[in-house]
């Protein structure tokens, strides 16, 4: 069993920056790819990025490629996702996600594999 727990969610203006955190706890997460999905309203829950516990390797979408950055803090279990140059098209609720595998590295993560979740925390970003 994992618990998730998000937080740093706010709301910014057009151009800003907004640094998210998901402490998680339970267990080890050696085994585990780490990530972070989305969802707007009227929207289904997407995929943003992951990063691989083991080996620190990432992915990310095409759409926030360059703006975001996903790390980790081994030691204190947490997972951080920068965001830089938000737009109003990353308006959305924030999940942590956490999925047991043997994935060498990080890649796409599919929600319906996902094992554990975070409540969630939203990010608002106005023109």
């Amino acid at each position: 069993q994992v618990q998730l727990v998000e937080s740093g969610g706010g709301s910014v203006q057009a151009g800003g920056s907004l640094r998210l955190s998901c402490a998680a706890s339970g267990r080890t997460l050696d085994r585990y790819t780490m990530g972070w999905f989305r969802q707007a309203p009227g929207k289904e829950r997407e995929f943003v990025v992951s990063i691989k516990w083991s080996g620190g390797t990432t992915y990310l979408t095409e759409s926030v490629k360059g703006r975001f950055t996903v790390s980790r803090d081994i030691p204190k279990n947490m997972v951080y996702l920068q965001m830089n140059s938000l737009n109003p098209e990353d308006t959305a609720a924030y999940y942590c996600a956490a999925r047991e595998d043997r994935w060498p590295i990080a890649r796409r993560m599919a929600e319906n594999e996902v094992t554990y979740w975070g409540q969630g925390t939203q990010v608002t970003a106005s023109s």
